[in-house]
């Protein structure tokens, strides 16, 4: 696994066209936690090989500072896939934390490009491995993805892709990522639920995918906290505007935080001085299942760079 970017915040991850140079340039100064160079969906198929010399040159020649840097490569069932891989790899410097695979529909895909990674490092005398991301985008992608997430230990972050899936399972929607007024309920919770149950099963983090209507921000806001209530870590970004707004809905509050805290030293002291193994803690009991819960808060704010107050 990439020892580096595992466990670093991924609360915005900022998509960047590859065939954009002049994007390419500014991404490193947009604040985003994570950000990844693509070389599919965003780029004409014309544009595909003049894009990765773009991205190579833009990782090794930009100063990322500690943001999450991941290439997203093209899906297994083009004729792309393997000289994205090879090229990007091969000509990156260790700064590369990861790659992105779309339209992943099994594990073998997986398996297929950890193989590869790994003879591109050992020929090239790599020391960092090169860590996985996967996107769940399809039917048959969501049926295998217990599996998808348990096929490498290079394997750090299950991504959900809306408007794929939307258009995998046939929806009558235009538009992906966004609310569908005639659906009393989120048309996505089932699909929400299962990545994030596979994905934690196998020590993930769990990304939601992009809000395609760039500026409602106040819908970005709104439609961003289903999945950050559910538990995900972060959501994909299409533009500079909606990552402050990403980045403030996946960052717990002050008041939160320092709770968390509170619940932490007030258990510890139950726990280990007074051997008591659940205590009240102002009018709320807590117990070893509320330790599991304030650490999670911590972890998360502590991973955002905050600091008790």
């Amino acid at each position: 696994m990439s020892e580096r970017s595992r466990t670093l915040p991924r609360r915005s991850c900022l998509a960047v066209p590859g065939s954009s140079v002049k994007m390419l340039a500014k991404a490193p100064g947009l604040g985003a936690d994570m950000v990844f160079l693509d070389l599919e969906d965003s780029v004409a198929p014309l544009e595909k090989e003049a894009a990765r010399d773009n991205v190579v040159k833009a990782v090794n020649e930009q100063d990322w500072g500690d943001v999450v840097l991941c290439v997203r490569v093209n899906a297994w069932d083009t004729q792309w896939t393997y000289r994205d891989v090879v090229q990007v790899v091969e000509n990156c410097s260790e700064r590369l934390d990861a790659l992105m695979l779309p339209k992943v529909q099994s594990a073998a895909e997986v398996i297929a490009l950890d193989l590869l990674l790994t003879q591109i490092e050992q020929a090239t005398g790599r020391t960092g491995r090169v860590g996985i991301e996967a996107q769940i985008e399809t039917a048959r992608g969501l049926i295998a993805v217990e599996e998808i997430c348990a096929a490498s230990d290079r394997l750090e972050t299950i991504v959900f892709g809306p408007a794929d899936f939307a258009a995998s399972t046939e929806m009558p929607v235009l538009t992906g990522g966004v609310a569908i007024p005639e659906y009393l309920g989120d048309h996505f919770h089932y699909v929400f639920s299962k990545i994030l149950m596979a994905g934690r099963a196998s020590g993930l983090q769990v990304i939601d995918g992009p809000f395609l209507k760039i500026r409602e921000l106040d819908a970005l806001r709104d439609y961003s906290m289903r999945g950050r209530v559910l538990g995900y870590d972060g959501k994909w970004a299409l533009h500079p505007d909606q990552v402050a707004v990403i980045n403030d809905v996946f960052t717990p509050t002050q008041e939160q935080f320092d709770r968390a805290f509170d619940i932490l030293e007030a258990y510890a002291q139950a726990t280990d001085t007074d051997r008591r193994g659940a205590v009240m803690f102002g009018d709320e009991m807590i117990d070893e299942a509320s330790r599991k819960m304030a650490r999670k808060f911590v972890a998360r704010g502590e991973r955002a760079g905050m600091r008790r107050s």
